[in-house]
Protein backbone atom coordinates (compact mmCIF):
# COMPACT_ATOMS: atom_id res chain seq x y z
CA UNK A 1 0.00 0.00 0.00
CA UNK A 2 1.50 3.60 -1.18
CA UNK A 3 2.15 5.96 1.73
CA UNK A 4 -0.22 9.09 1.29
CA UNK A 5 2.46 11.50 0.29
CA UNK A 6 3.21 9.21 -2.53
CA UNK A 7 -0.48 8.83 -3.79
CA UNK A 8 -1.16 12.66 -3.30
CA UNK A 9 1.77 13.76 -5.37
CA UNK A 10 1.08 10.36 -8.03
CA UNK A 11 -2.66 12.05 -8.08
CA UNK A 12 -1.06 15.57 -8.79
CA UNK A 13 1.46 14.15 -11.82
CA UNK A 14 -1.54 11.88 -13.31
CA UNK A 15 -3.79 14.96 -13.17
CA UNK A 16 -1.96 17.64 -14.29
CA UNK A 17 -0.55 15.11 -17.16
CA UNK A 18 -4.33 14.38 -18.22
CA UNK A 19 -5.40 17.95 -18.09
CA UNK A 20 -2.50 19.12 -20.49
CA UNK A 21 -3.53 16.31 -22.81
CA UNK A 22 -7.32 17.35 -22.40
CA UNK A 23 -6.66 21.26 -23.00
CA UNK A 24 -4.07 20.51 -26.29
CA UNK A 25 -7.03 18.47 -27.93
CA UNK A 26 -9.56 20.71 -26.81
CA UNK A 27 -6.84 23.58 -28.91
CA UNK A 28 -6.85 21.07 -31.84
CA UNK A 29 -9.36 22.94 -34.45
CA UNK A 30 -7.16 26.33 -33.93
CA UNK A 31 -4.33 24.15 -35.95
CA UNK A 32 -5.89 21.90 -37.84
CA UNK A 33 -8.57 23.91 -38.85
CA UNK A 34 -6.63 26.11 -41.21
CA UNK A 35 -6.41 23.37 -43.76
CA UNK A 36 -10.52 22.46 -43.15
CA UNK A 37 -11.38 26.17 -43.48
CA UNK A 38 -8.97 25.70 -47.02
CA UNK A 39 -11.14 22.83 -47.79
CA UNK A 40 -14.79 24.05 -47.16
CA UNK A 41 -13.83 27.46 -48.22
CA UNK A 42 -15.11 29.01 -44.94
CA UNK A 43 -15.32 32.72 -43.79
CA UNK A 44 -13.25 34.18 -41.12
CA UNK A 45 -16.69 33.84 -38.62
CA UNK A 46 -17.42 30.11 -40.23
CA UNK A 47 -13.48 29.70 -38.70
CA UNK A 48 -14.14 31.10 -35.57
CA UNK A 49 -17.32 28.91 -34.84
CA UNK A 50 -15.47 25.76 -36.00
CA UNK A 51 -12.38 26.96 -33.83
CA UNK A 52 -14.73 27.67 -30.81
CA UNK A 53 -17.58 25.55 -31.11
CA UNK A 54 -15.19 22.51 -28.17
CA UNK A 55 -14.94 25.59 -26.45
CA UNK A 56 -18.55 25.87 -25.64
CA UNK A 57 -19.28 22.04 -24.33
CA UNK A 58 -15.95 22.50 -22.51
CA UNK A 59 -17.90 25.79 -20.53
CA UNK A 60 -20.94 24.42 -20.20
CA UNK A 61 -19.85 20.76 -18.85
CA UNK A 62 -18.20 22.32 -15.75
CA UNK A 63 -21.77 22.56 -14.15
CA UNK A 64 -22.23 19.03 -14.29
CA UNK A 65 -18.70 17.63 -13.97
CA UNK A 66 -17.84 19.32 -10.62
CA UNK A 67 -21.31 17.81 -8.99
CA UNK A 68 -20.25 14.38 -10.46
CA UNK A 69 -16.80 15.05 -8.95
CA UNK A 70 -18.16 15.77 -5.49
CA UNK A 71 -20.54 12.96 -5.62
CA UNK A 72 -18.68 10.10 -7.42
CA UNK A 73 -15.11 11.09 -6.82
CA UNK A 74 -12.61 12.64 -9.20
CA UNK A 75 -10.42 10.08 -10.62
CA UNK A 76 -13.56 7.98 -12.05
CA UNK A 77 -15.28 11.04 -13.22
CA UNK A 78 -12.22 11.79 -15.42
CA UNK A 79 -11.20 8.58 -16.53
CA UNK A 80 -14.36 8.37 -17.76
CA UNK A 81 -14.41 11.87 -19.30
CA UNK A 82 -11.48 11.09 -21.27
CA UNK A 83 -12.38 7.88 -22.25
CA UNK A 84 -15.59 9.22 -23.85
CA UNK A 85 -13.84 12.00 -26.18
CA UNK A 86 -11.76 9.13 -27.94
CA UNK A 87 -13.91 7.90 -30.58
CA UNK A 88 -15.45 11.46 -31.31
CA UNK A 89 -12.07 12.79 -31.85
CA UNK A 90 -11.01 10.08 -34.13
CA UNK A 91 -14.14 10.32 -36.27
CA UNK A 92 -13.45 13.61 -37.09
CA UNK A 93 -10.55 12.41 -39.85
CA UNK A 94 -13.50 10.88 -41.71
CA UNK A 95 -15.84 14.59 -41.31
CA UNK A 96 -16.42 16.06 -44.83
CA UNK A 97 -18.88 18.82 -44.17
CA UNK A 98 -18.89 21.75 -41.94
CA UNK A 99 -21.85 20.73 -39.79
CA UNK A 100 -19.63 17.40 -39.21
CA UNK A 101 -17.16 19.16 -37.73
CA UNK A 102 -19.39 21.37 -35.25
CA UNK A 103 -20.80 18.21 -34.34
CA UNK A 104 -18.02 16.09 -33.34
CA UNK A 105 -16.46 19.49 -31.95
CA UNK A 106 -18.96 19.55 -29.34
CA UNK A 107 -18.26 15.92 -28.37
CA UNK A 108 -14.51 16.90 -28.25
CA UNK A 109 -15.22 19.65 -26.42
CA UNK A 110 -15.93 17.48 -23.11
CA UNK A 111 -12.24 17.15 -22.64
CA UNK A 112 -12.11 20.77 -21.66
CA UNK A 113 -14.07 20.24 -18.49
CA UNK A 114 -11.50 18.02 -17.15
CA UNK A 115 -10.60 21.68 -15.31
CA UNK A 116 -13.85 21.62 -12.99
CA UNK A 117 -12.54 17.17 -12.46
CA UNK A 118 -9.20 17.71 -11.82
CA UNK A 119 -9.87 21.06 -9.19
CA UNK A 120 -11.02 19.26 -6.28
CA UNK A 121 -9.56 15.88 -7.10
CA UNK A 122 -6.47 16.98 -6.90
CA UNK A 123 -6.98 19.90 -4.25
CA UNK A 124 -8.71 17.36 -1.35
CA UNK A 125 -5.75 15.31 -1.40
CA UNK A 126 -3.42 18.18 -0.10
CA UNK A 127 -3.33 20.20 3.51
CA UNK A 128 -5.17 24.08 2.83
CA UNK A 129 -1.11 25.38 3.07
CA UNK A 130 -0.22 23.06 0.09
CA UNK A 131 -3.14 23.72 -2.12
CA UNK A 132 -1.93 26.65 -3.74
CA UNK A 133 1.44 24.81 -4.83
CA UNK A 134 -0.91 22.12 -6.30
CA UNK A 135 -3.06 24.21 -8.05
CA UNK A 136 -0.33 26.15 -9.23
CA UNK A 137 1.14 22.71 -10.73
CA UNK A 138 -2.43 21.19 -12.33
CA UNK A 139 -3.66 24.53 -13.81
CA UNK A 140 -0.13 25.01 -15.73
CA UNK A 141 -2.21 22.28 -17.59
CA UNK A 142 -3.09 25.18 -19.69
CA UNK A 143 0.11 24.99 -21.41
CA UNK A 144 -1.26 22.17 -23.79
CA UNK A 145 -2.27 24.81 -25.69
CA UNK A 146 1.47 25.49 -26.60
CA UNK A 147 1.98 21.55 -26.88
CA UNK A 148 -0.80 21.46 -29.56
CA UNK A 149 1.12 24.14 -31.42
CA UNK A 150 4.64 22.17 -31.20
CA UNK A 151 2.44 18.52 -32.23
CA UNK A 152 0.14 18.94 -34.59
CA UNK A 153 1.49 21.05 -37.43
CA UNK A 154 4.83 18.68 -37.38
CA UNK A 155 1.48 15.91 -37.70
CA UNK A 156 -0.56 17.94 -40.56
CA UNK A 157 2.81 18.84 -42.73
CA UNK A 158 3.90 15.63 -43.07
CA UNK A 159 0.58 13.40 -42.96
CA UNK A 160 -2.29 15.35 -43.50
CA UNK A 161 -4.65 17.09 -41.54
CA UNK A 162 -7.22 13.94 -40.71
CA UNK A 163 -4.09 12.37 -39.13
CA UNK A 164 -3.40 14.65 -36.58
CA UNK A 165 -7.25 13.68 -34.56
CA UNK A 166 -6.04 10.06 -35.27
CA UNK A 167 -2.80 10.34 -33.39
CA UNK A 168 -4.65 12.68 -30.56
CA UNK A 169 -7.55 10.00 -30.11
CA UNK A 170 -4.71 7.77 -28.98
CA UNK A 171 -2.53 9.83 -27.28
CA UNK A 172 -5.88 10.44 -25.38
CA UNK A 173 -6.68 6.81 -24.62
CA UNK A 174 -3.27 6.37 -23.56
CA UNK A 175 -3.11 8.90 -20.94
CA UNK A 176 -6.75 7.55 -19.90
CA UNK A 177 -4.84 4.74 -18.99
CA UNK A 178 -2.02 5.96 -17.49
CA UNK A 179 -3.70 8.23 -14.99
CA UNK A 180 -6.23 5.10 -14.01
CA UNK A 181 -2.64 2.93 -12.51
CA UNK A 182 -1.18 6.32 -11.36
CA UNK A 183 -4.20 7.88 -9.61
CA UNK A 184 -6.21 7.51 -6.05
CA UNK A 185 -9.03 7.26 -4.36
CA UNK A 186 -10.25 8.10 -0.98
CA UNK A 187 -13.97 7.88 0.32
CA UNK A 188 -13.34 10.20 2.44
CA UNK A 189 -12.86 13.10 -0.55
CA UNK A 190 -16.35 12.79 -1.59
CA UNK A 191 -19.21 14.87 -0.50
CA UNK A 192 -22.73 14.11 0.10
CA UNK A 193 -23.86 17.67 -1.39
CA UNK A 194 -22.84 19.16 -4.14
CA UNK A 195 -22.98 23.02 -5.15
CA UNK A 196 -26.13 23.26 -7.58
CA UNK A 197 -26.63 24.88 -10.30
CA UNK A 198 -29.38 27.42 -8.50
CA UNK A 199 -26.86 27.86 -5.74
CA UNK A 200 -24.23 29.09 -8.57
CA UNK A 201 -26.51 31.79 -10.21
CA UNK A 202 -27.81 33.15 -6.69
CA UNK A 203 -24.35 34.79 -6.40
CA UNK A 204 -25.08 36.66 -9.29
CA UNK A 205 -27.09 39.20 -7.37
CA UNK A 206 -23.52 40.37 -5.61
CA UNK A 207 -21.97 43.09 -8.53
CA UNK A 208 -18.49 42.07 -7.43
CA UNK A 209 -19.41 38.35 -8.85
CA UNK A 210 -20.47 40.00 -12.30
CA UNK A 211 -17.44 42.34 -11.97
CA UNK A 212 -15.33 39.11 -11.72
CA UNK A 213 -16.89 37.43 -14.54
CA UNK A 214 -15.95 39.85 -16.64
CA UNK A 215 -11.81 40.15 -15.96
CA UNK A 216 -11.97 36.51 -16.16
CA UNK A 217 -13.25 36.87 -19.19
CA UNK A 218 -10.75 38.60 -20.49
CA UNK A 219 -7.48 36.46 -18.71
CA UNK A 220 -8.90 32.98 -19.87
CA UNK A 221 -11.73 33.55 -22.44
CA UNK A 222 -9.10 36.19 -24.09
CA UNK A 223 -6.56 33.37 -23.84
CA UNK A 224 -8.25 30.56 -25.24
CA UNK A 225 -9.68 32.66 -28.41
CA UNK A 226 -6.07 33.75 -28.68
CA UNK A 227 -4.60 30.62 -28.88
CA UNK A 228 -7.02 29.37 -31.18
CA UNK A 229 -6.59 32.24 -33.65
CA UNK A 230 -3.01 33.07 -33.51
CA UNK A 231 -1.77 30.24 -36.14
CA UNK A 232 -3.78 31.61 -38.99
CA UNK A 233 -3.15 35.53 -37.57
CA UNK A 234 0.37 34.55 -38.32
CA UNK A 235 -0.19 32.41 -41.67
CA UNK A 236 -3.03 35.34 -43.17
CA UNK A 237 -0.82 38.54 -42.03
CA UNK A 238 2.66 37.27 -41.93
CA UNK A 239 2.67 34.72 -44.57
CA UNK A 240 4.17 32.07 -43.05
CA UNK A 241 3.56 28.70 -42.92
CA UNK A 242 1.30 26.38 -40.79
CA UNK A 243 4.62 24.91 -38.95
CA UNK A 244 6.19 28.00 -38.32
CA UNK A 245 3.06 30.26 -37.82
CA UNK A 246 2.26 27.51 -34.71
CA UNK A 247 5.82 28.01 -33.30
CA UNK A 248 5.62 31.28 -33.38
CA UNK A 249 2.26 31.35 -31.48
CA UNK A 250 3.22 29.45 -28.89
CA UNK A 251 5.01 32.22 -27.64
CA UNK A 252 2.45 33.40 -26.12
CA UNK A 253 0.69 30.27 -25.34
CA UNK A 254 3.37 28.87 -22.92
CA UNK A 255 3.81 31.47 -20.53
CA UNK A 256 -0.19 32.02 -20.58
CA UNK A 257 -0.11 28.52 -19.50
CA UNK A 258 3.11 27.33 -16.92
CA UNK A 259 3.49 31.19 -14.96
CA UNK A 260 0.00 30.33 -13.91
CA UNK A 261 1.70 29.44 -10.32
CA UNK A 262 3.82 32.67 -10.17
CA UNK A 263 0.67 34.38 -10.53
CA UNK A 264 -0.90 32.94 -7.15
CA UNK A 265 2.41 33.70 -5.33
CA UNK A 266 2.36 37.79 -6.45
CA UNK A 267 -1.24 37.63 -5.61
CA UNK A 268 -0.43 36.27 -2.07
CA UNK A 269 1.93 38.80 -1.62
CA UNK A 270 0.91 41.66 -3.17
CA UNK A 271 -3.00 41.48 -3.16
CA UNK A 272 -5.02 40.20 -5.92
CA UNK A 273 -6.15 43.85 -6.24
CA UNK A 274 -3.08 44.99 -6.83
CA UNK A 275 -2.20 42.01 -9.30
CA UNK A 276 -5.23 42.53 -11.22
CA UNK A 277 -5.25 46.50 -11.78
CA UNK A 278 -1.55 45.80 -13.49
CA UNK A 279 -2.30 43.17 -15.32
CA UNK A 280 -5.06 45.03 -16.91
CA UNK A 281 -2.59 48.28 -17.20
CA UNK A 282 0.10 45.97 -19.05
CA UNK A 283 -2.90 44.27 -21.53
CA UNK A 284 -4.13 47.70 -22.35
CA UNK A 285 -1.11 48.96 -23.32
CA UNK A 286 0.13 45.46 -24.97
CA UNK A 287 -3.24 45.98 -26.77
CA UNK A 288 -3.51 48.68 -28.52
CA UNK A 289 -0.09 48.43 -29.67
CA UNK A 290 -1.17 45.21 -31.51
CA UNK A 291 -4.82 46.71 -32.47
CA UNK A 292 -2.68 49.15 -35.21
CA UNK A 293 -3.19 47.83 -38.21
CA UNK A 294 -0.58 47.66 -41.09
CA UNK A 295 -0.81 51.10 -42.80
CA UNK A 296 0.89 52.62 -45.99
CA UNK A 297 0.33 56.52 -46.46
CA UNK A 298 2.11 59.24 -48.78
CA UNK A 299 2.52 62.86 -47.55
CA UNK A 300 3.69 65.10 -50.15
CA UNK A 301 7.18 66.87 -49.06
CA UNK A 302 9.31 70.11 -50.78
CA UNK A 303 11.05 67.44 -52.51
CA UNK A 304 7.47 65.25 -54.21
CA UNK A 305 5.69 62.67 -52.53
CA UNK A 306 7.54 61.06 -50.05
CA UNK A 307 5.64 56.73 -48.60
CA UNK A 308 5.85 55.42 -45.03
CA UNK A 309 4.48 52.21 -43.53
CA UNK A 310 3.92 51.78 -39.82
CA UNK A 311 3.04 48.71 -38.69
CA UNK A 312 4.51 45.92 -36.07
CA UNK A 313 7.11 43.52 -37.69
CA UNK A 314 6.93 39.67 -36.79
CA UNK A 315 9.18 40.00 -33.92
CA UNK A 316 7.73 42.99 -32.37
CA UNK A 317 4.40 41.35 -32.59
CA UNK A 318 5.01 38.62 -31.19
CA UNK A 319 7.43 39.73 -28.41
CA UNK A 320 4.05 41.94 -27.27
CA UNK A 321 2.40 38.50 -27.32
CA UNK A 322 4.72 37.07 -24.92
CA UNK A 323 4.15 40.01 -22.42
CA UNK A 324 0.16 39.66 -22.98
CA UNK A 325 0.35 35.83 -22.14
CA UNK A 326 2.60 36.58 -18.87
CA UNK A 327 0.13 39.23 -17.94
CA UNK A 328 -2.90 36.77 -18.17
CA UNK A 329 -1.04 34.24 -16.66
CA UNK A 330 -0.99 36.67 -13.50
CA UNK A 331 -4.06 37.37 -14.22
CA UNK A 332 -5.58 34.14 -14.05
CA UNK A 333 -4.42 33.18 -10.50
CA UNK A 334 -5.12 36.76 -9.30
CA UNK A 335 -8.69 36.32 -9.96
CA UNK A 336 -9.14 33.20 -7.86
CA UNK A 337 -7.16 34.30 -5.30
CA UNK A 338 -9.91 37.91 -5.25
CA UNK A 339 -12.57 34.82 -4.86
CA UNK A 340 -10.68 32.88 -1.77
CA UNK A 341 -10.18 36.06 -0.24
CA UNK A 342 -13.79 37.77 -0.89
CA UNK A 343 -16.20 34.64 -0.30
CA UNK A 344 -14.37 32.67 1.77
CA UNK A 345 -17.55 30.54 2.46
CA UNK A 346 -19.24 30.27 -1.11
CA UNK A 347 -16.01 29.75 -3.01
CA UNK A 348 -17.58 26.55 -5.16
CA UNK A 349 -20.35 28.58 -6.22
CA UNK A 350 -18.57 31.64 -7.27
CA UNK A 351 -15.73 30.35 -9.04
CA UNK A 352 -18.19 27.56 -10.97
CA UNK A 353 -20.01 30.81 -12.20
CA UNK A 354 -16.62 32.89 -12.95
CA UNK A 355 -15.01 29.71 -14.74
CA UNK A 356 -18.24 29.48 -16.45
CA UNK A 357 -17.92 33.03 -17.62
CA UNK A 358 -14.40 32.43 -18.87
CA UNK A 359 -15.49 29.58 -20.51
CA UNK A 360 -18.33 31.09 -22.55
CA UNK A 361 -16.02 34.49 -23.40
CA UNK A 362 -13.47 31.90 -25.02
CA UNK A 363 -16.34 30.49 -27.34
CA UNK A 364 -17.99 34.08 -27.93
CA UNK A 365 -15.00 35.87 -28.88
CA UNK A 366 -13.16 33.80 -31.91
CA UNK A 367 -16.80 34.23 -33.16
CA UNK A 368 -16.63 37.91 -32.99
CA UNK A 369 -12.89 38.15 -34.10
CA UNK A 370 -14.15 35.95 -37.25
CA UNK A 371 -17.19 38.75 -37.96
CA UNK A 372 -14.73 41.56 -37.39
CA UNK A 373 -12.18 40.14 -39.99
CA UNK A 374 -15.40 39.94 -42.75
CA UNK A 375 -16.68 43.78 -41.71
CA UNK A 376 -14.02 45.95 -41.86
CA UNK A 377 -11.13 43.12 -43.39
CA UNK A 378 -8.44 44.27 -40.80
CA UNK A 379 -7.01 40.98 -39.00
CA UNK A 380 -6.06 43.53 -36.03
CA UNK A 381 -9.63 44.18 -35.62
CA UNK A 382 -9.24 40.87 -32.44
CA UNK A 383 -6.70 43.41 -30.95
CA UNK A 384 -9.47 45.95 -31.34
CA UNK A 385 -11.85 43.92 -29.58
CA UNK A 386 -10.00 43.06 -26.54
CA UNK A 387 -8.54 46.54 -26.10
CA UNK A 388 -12.21 47.47 -25.87
CA UNK A 389 -13.15 44.89 -23.06
CA UNK A 390 -9.98 45.78 -20.96
CA UNK A 391 -11.28 49.10 -21.46
CA UNK A 392 -14.25 48.60 -19.88
CA UNK A 393 -12.27 46.50 -17.11
CA UNK A 394 -10.18 49.04 -16.10
CA UNK A 395 -12.86 51.74 -15.77
CA UNK A 396 -14.86 49.27 -13.82
CA UNK A 397 -12.02 48.32 -11.48
CA UNK A 398 -11.16 52.01 -11.11
CA UNK A 399 -14.72 52.58 -10.08
CA UNK A 400 -15.15 50.16 -7.62
CA UNK A 401 -11.67 49.55 -6.13
CA UNK A 402 -8.71 51.47 -7.00
CA UNK A 403 -9.69 54.67 -6.06
CA UNK A 404 -9.30 53.46 -2.06
CA UNK A 405 -6.14 51.15 -2.54
CA UNK A 406 -2.48 52.35 -2.62
CA UNK A 407 -1.69 49.96 -6.05
CA UNK A 408 2.46 50.28 -4.98
CA UNK A 409 2.13 48.81 -1.44
CA UNK A 410 2.62 45.46 -0.30
CA UNK A 411 -0.16 44.01 1.04
CA UNK A 412 -0.65 42.38 4.85
CA UNK A 413 -0.33 39.52 4.10
CA UNK A 414 3.31 39.58 3.01
CA UNK A 415 4.81 41.56 6.06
Amino acid sequence: MASKDFQKYSVLIASTLAFTVCFMIWMMFGVIGIPIKKMLSLNATEFGLLTSTPVLTGALSRIFLGAWTDRYGGRIVLFLLMLSCVIPIWLISYATAYWHFLVLGLFVGLAGGSFSVGTPYVARWFERNQQGFAMGVFGAGNSGAAVNKFIAPVLLVSFGWAFVPQVYAIILLVTAILFWFFSYSDPSHLVGKSVSLREQLVVLKDPRVWKYCQFYSIVFGGYVALALWMVQYYVGEYGFDVKHAALLAACFSLPGGVLRALGGWLSDKYGAHQVTWWVLWVSWICLFLLSYPQTDFSIKTVDGMASFHIGLNVWVFTALMGVVGVAWAFGKASVFKYISDEFPTNIGAVSGVVGLAGGLGGFILPIMFGALQDITGIRSSCFMLLYGVVWVSLIWMYLTEMRQLDVMKPSKQSV
